[in-house]
């Protein structure tokens, strides 16, 4: 079955769950398709990243409003491309950010909250 643009939720509604998903959540992921299923490199990549040092954290796809995630996202990071990964509510940087920290031996510490 092929992606259909248009058949997901309006600007208000991606709005609403990107807000509630970022206050309600220690970590939050947007990425594209899921823990099970990720649907792009760069998705697969931050979500390997986040899953070697938390067991608890919520994942979003966004696939499903691309368009209206990207301008929601946008307006908590000032970036449009996802992965985006939050921590306590501060943005944190996507895939390649992420594997930076982890280079650095920082990214335990950072996805560490509390």
């Amino acid at each position: 079955m092929a992606f259909q643009r248009g058949d997901g939720l309006d600007q208000e509604a991606v709005n609403e769950r990107v807000d509630t998903a970022i206050d309600e959540y220690e970590v939050v992921l947007f990425m594209k398709g899921n823990e099970l299923m990720p649907q792009c490199g760069y998705s697969d990549r931050a979500l390997g990243l986040v899953s070697q040092y938390r067991e608890e954290f919520e994942t979003v796809d966004v696939l499903e409003s691309l368009d209206e995630y990207r301008v929601a996202l946008e307006r908590h990071s000032g970036w449009e491309t996802t992965p985006q990964t939050f921590v306590d509510g501060e943005f944190v940087g996507g895939s390649d950010v992420l594997a930076e920290l982890d280079e650095r031996g920082d990214l335990e510490t950072t996805l560490a909250t509390g």
